[in-house]
Formats: structure tokens, C-alpha cells, sequence
């Protein structure tokens, strides 16, 4: 029975969210349960995605990722894949008419990822359009389940609070994506001689996607909302500490928030969730 493939396929991408994101993991399980596996279904592909271009060093990534996208095609078109992190993704995109250019937008993200070690802000603006403003349209897909006039209407939110997101990933990751993947997002700065201007001005821009992309999250359906809130909620807290860190330590540590930390801000959010 292809039902319990599917099954199975999700799962898979299931174990995979909540192996690489305690975070993420915990806003998802308070989506209406119907939206739990086509969630987990995204994030398994993006961190598939996200785990050639990363951490596979010793292997060809070029052609690893070109099979992948390959492999990602066919499964749509099949609306069937053998490879069940695929699998799961193909049969999300399929029920929720998630458009092909979301899928090709952020796996051209990706590819930059290969040999991009630089960025002006053009590359800059289009790498975090790929790699986080549609991954956050493909979820809106899902969660406004096929009404067109709410998801044009909360298109621009989503995609920044996708923007917030990722900035904030790039601040925290400022030393590994430099010492270790040889990596500088932010355009025009230069990261052996990164000074406390730069990172205001990354602040500043960070500010205004939070500010903006919380507007929409009180117009999402009270089926999701919950969960995005503490998405924003446990981001926002990682960009609050972020700020109160010298840069010098943001350059030689990576700042997290504890998991007891996150159980207690999901716990806060749950009780102060926008009505």
C-alpha cells in the first residue's frame, strides 16, 4: 500500500526535524495536527538540501546537489520517490499547488552555497530570498490551504519573517560560516575587521523584517498561528541575547538558547498566544 510508504516517508522527515531543530520541532506540534507532517515534510527537503552544501566536505557536492535537484524534479512530476525525504516533500507539493519557482528559487540558493564566498548586496538579497523568504511561502501554502487571497495578502509577511529568521542565523553563525565554510553573507563587510556599525546596521534590518512579519502572524489562521508565534517568539529571544553579546564573542563563540530555555519560552508564548 503506497499509504503506508507515505506514512513512512513522513516519518522520516519527522526524525529529521527533530534531530536538527529542537526549535523548530516544538512550533510545529502546535499547528492543528493536520498540518504537522506537511511541515515536517518542507523542512526534511530544505535540511536535506541545506546538509550537501554544508557538511558533505569530503564528498562532490556539485554532483550530489545536481542529482538531488534532478531527483526532486522527477518526484513531483512522478508524484512518487523511493528516496522518502522526497517522497514526503513531492506529495506536499502536489496537494498544495506549491509552485514550482519556490522549489527552483530555493535550491538555486543552494547551488550559491557551492562556490559563492562573497556577497554584494544583490547576491545577498537573493540568497536569502532562496534559501528562507520562499521556504516560508511554501508553509503559507500549506497553512492557508488553497485560499489565494489570503496568501497574496500575507505573502510579504511571511517572507519577512523568513528574512528575520536567517539574518539572525547569519549573525550566529558568523564564525562557522567563515572560519569553517570560508563564507561572508553580509555584503560589504569584512568579517577580520567586524565592527559594532556593521552589526547595528544588520540589527537595524532585522528589526524592521520582526516588526513587519508579526503583523501577519496575527492574520494567519488560528490553526497555525500559535505555532509561528513561537517560531517568532524563540528567534526573537536568539536576536535579544545576540544583541547583549560583544562582538567580539560573536565572532569567537556560536550564542544559543539552552533547550531548558526554549521549553520555557514555548510554555510563555503558549499562555501570551495572540488571540
Amino acid at each position: 500500500m503506497k499509504e503506508l510508504f507515505d506514512k513512512i516517508s513522513f516519518e522520516v522527515s519527522k526524525l529529521t526535524t527533530i534531530s536538527y531543530s529542537t526549535s523548530f520541532s516544538m512550533g510545529i506540534k502546535l499547528f492543528s495536527k493536520r498540518f504537522h507532517y506537511p511541515i515536517y515534510g518542507i523542512y526534511g527537503f530544505v535540511r536535506l538540501a541545506d546538509e550537501i552544501v554544508d557538511t558533505f566536505h569530503s564528498y562532490e557536492k556539485e554532483l550530489l546537489l545536481d542529482e538531488f535537484r534532478k531527483d526532486t524534479y522527477k518526484a513531483i512530476d512522478r508524484g512518487i520517490s523511493l528516496n522518502p525525504i522526497l517522497n514526503s516533500f513531492q506529495e506536499v507539493v502536489n496537494k498544495y499547488s506549491i509552485e514550482r519557482e519556490l522549489v527552483d528559487t530555493f535550491l538555486l540558493s543552494m547551488e550559491m552555497d557551492l562556490d559563492k564566498k562573497n556577497y554584494d548586496k544583490h547576491g545577498y538579497e537573493k540568497y536569502i530570498l532562496g534559501s528562507a523568504e520562499v521556504v516560508g511561502l511554501m508553509c503559507l501554502r500549506v497553512f492557508l490551504e488553497g485560499d489565494e487571497k489570503k496568501y497574496l495578502e500575507l505573502k510579504d509577511h511571511a517572507m519577512s519573517l523568513g528574512s528575520a529568521f536567517q539574518k539572525i542565523n547569519f549573525l550566529r553563525d558568523l564564525r562557522a560560516d567563515y572560519h569553517t565554510l570560508g563564507r561572508t553573507y553580509f555584503p560589504g563587510v569584512d568579517i577580520n575587521n567586524f565592527k559594532d556599525a556593521d552589526r547595528h546596521a544588520v540589527e537595524n534590518d532585522i528589526e524592521k523584517d520582526f516588526k513587519h512579519g508579526r503583523k501577519g502572524i496575527e492574520m494567519l489562521p488560528a490553526t497555525v498561528r500559535r505555532g509561528v508565534y513561537v517560531a517568532y517568539v524563540y528567534y526573537y529571544s536568539l536576536f535579544t541575547k545576540i544583541k547583549n553579546t560583544s562582538t567580539t564573542t560573536l565572532l569567537e563563540t556560536r550564542v544559543r538558547i539552552p533547550d531548558i530555555r526554549k521549553y520555557w519560552l514555548l510554555m510563555v508564548s503558549y499562555f501570551k498566544f495572540l488571540n
